[in-house]
């Protein structure tokens, strides 16, 4: 229900400028709550506007659309376009990038259902815990095959505490609360746990193989092996365990798919590459065989997974590159008018570098700063020393290799190298000022050196 001008607002907590870009990204993402409130029948008239993102390297396409994926919490899967191959030759066809799409929509809903009955699965683990580390005295009724044919297999037992001696609901009482307080989380015990089921690939190409266990429905009997853990990891694991019995898997499918579909933002990196030029052969053509295998999944077709079937008429597609080389025009006919918006990342300046080092809620500052105080390390940075950093990483894009903001890890990196090694977080509390000075006494070396091979013809 964000507006456009607050969806660009909460990606300029992470992302510095790139305000063309942000704007076309707000507007595709309003116009899917638009279209969420008008009849059905003119809902399925209206399809999303995907976009293409051109810009070097480092500049924030990818940063972008991840987070708009995250900030409506909507399922996203990123693939790059040279992975895949023309439909007959050996590799990863186009179709599994949505059923990869399908399985962060899984994800994102199980984990959700999770939560919503992360209470009563801890009751419940805390409960059969205790049994195991205190058994009663009388064995349980045992499953019968017509209680795992009817699925009852699961169910609770018959409670036969009115038959155990109080003595062993004292100690059951004892172990809970000491369950409670954490004093036996170090305690090994030895449990049985789940083995995963075979897994069976039906067809190269198709991605992840299939589990045989959800394939027959949990029709073949689960497989068990006894395995030594800490008690806290084996109350981690039966919580896992309660929480997957309290959700139900049919509903969080059918969730997860309208999910994909209607809310699915798919980022195709690197597209320029499968751009190839008219009058063109060799692996150009293979390039355009791709185009054309991409062509139906962008126009609206139905991909079978293994949660059923998933229609990509209303995925937002979103899709990037360079366009050193080739341009928007390389790509087939088609393909460009199913991406009808296109916007330009410009490269960053030394002032961009200044903003990204101290302006976003991860700037890489503050993740050092955070990193080191774990370690007793105070690390403070001037501002002369943002100033810095921020014209010694545009100099180095400038002069070697454009590879964008990600040149500001490499530099801060190289300043705090030494600091990193030595931190051993046994010693008082260090603190470390970073000037322009330590600035300039760290990089001499490194400005210093200037790669001349790419003048070299």
């Amino acid at each position: 229900m964000l507006t456009p001008k607050q969806i660009v607002d909460e990606l300029g907590r992470y992302i510095v400028g790139q305000d063309e870009a942000k704007r076309a990204v707000a507007i595709a993402l309003r116009n899917r709550y638009r279209r969420s409130r008008l009849p059905k029948d003119v809902q399925e008239e209206i399809t999303p506007k995907n976009i293409i993102m051109m810009g070097p390297t480092g500049v924030g396409k990818t940063e972008i659309a991840r987070r708009l994926a995250k900030l409506v919490e909507a399922p996203f899967v990123k693939v790059e376009a040279t992975k895949f191959t023309e439909v007959g030759y050996v590799g990863r066809d186009v179709e599994s990038m949505v059923r990869d799409l399908m399985e962060a929509s899984m994800r994102l809903v199980k984990e959700k259902k999770m939560k919503e009955v992360e209470a009563q699965a801890a009751a419940n683990a805390e409960e059969r815990l205790v049994r195991i580390l205190v058994p009663g005295k009388h064995k349980d009724k045992k499953s019968t095959p017509f209680d795992f044919l009817m699925g009852r297999e699961d169910e609770e037992q018959p409670k036969l505490e009115d038959k155990e001696s109080s003595e062993i609901q004292q100690r059951r009482q004892g172990v809970r609360q000491a369950l409670r307080a954490g004093t036996l989380d170090n305690s090994v015990l030895e449990m049985e746990v789940e083995e995963n089921g075979p897994t069976l690939e039906l067809m190269p190409g198709m991605g992840e193989g299939v589990n045989l266990q959800d394939m027959f429905g949990g029709m073949l009997p689960k497989k068990k092996k006894k395995r030594k853990m800490k008690l806290k990891e084996a109350r981690q694991y039966l919580e896992q365990e309660e929480a997957q019995k309290l959700i139900d898997m049919d509903e969080v499918t059918e969730i997860a798919r309208e999910k994909a579909e209607n809310e699915g933002i798919l980022f195709i990196d690197e597209i320029d590459k499968i751009a190839g030029r008219n009058g063109s052969s060799g692996p150009d053509v293979s390039r355009e065989g791709v185009q054309r295998d991409i062509l139906p999944i962008v126009e609206g077709s139905t991909v079978v997974t293994k949660y059923g079937p998933v229609k990509t008429d209303y995925i937002l597609f979103i899709a990037a590159g360079a366009f050193h080389v080739s341009k928007v025009s390389d790509l087939i006919p088609e393909l460009q008018g199913r991406f009808p918006i296109t916007v330009s990342l410009e490269n960053l300046t030394a002032e961009d570098f200044r903003r990204i080092l101290t302006q976003p809620e991860n700037a890489v500052t503050k993740q050092y700063e955070q990193l080191l105080a774990t370690d007793n390390v105070k690390l403070t940075f001037t501002e002369d020393a943002i100033s810095a950093i921020a014209e010694n990483a545009f100099w180095m894009n400038k002069n070697s290799e454009n590879i964008g903001a990600r040149r500001l890890h490499t530099v801060v990196e190289l300043l705090l190298e030494d600091i990193s090694f030595n931190a051993t977080g046994d010693h008082p509390l260090v603190e470390v000022v970073v000037d322009k000075k330590y600035v300039e006494d760290h990089m001499a070396s490194v400005m210093s050196e200037q790669d001349v091979s790419r003048y070299i013809l």
